[in-house]
């Protein structure tokens, strides 16, 4: 797994999770407090970011092929 669509249970908005995202340097990338873990908020009245989202997730299936090797 590097990455899966969910809400957050707080404020019911969507966000793309990507597991290596501690590995991804994007600045539209939240880590919080989580340690491996990065997110990418959607705005549920907006638009879909969908070139920042084809970027991240080549970014991020590129990261995932070279930890397979």
């Amino acid at each position: 797994m590097f990455c899966y669509l969910w809400t957050d249970k707080h404020t019911e908005e969507p966000y793309i999770l990507f597991v290596d995202g501690n590995l991804l340097d994007y600045p539209q990338l939240e880590k919080g407090n989580r340690s491996r873990m990065k997110i990418l908020r959607i705005g549920s009245n907006q638009d879909l970011p969908l070139k920042t989202i084809h970027t991240l997730l080549d970014a991020a299936i590129n990261l995932h092929k070279k930890s397979l090797r």
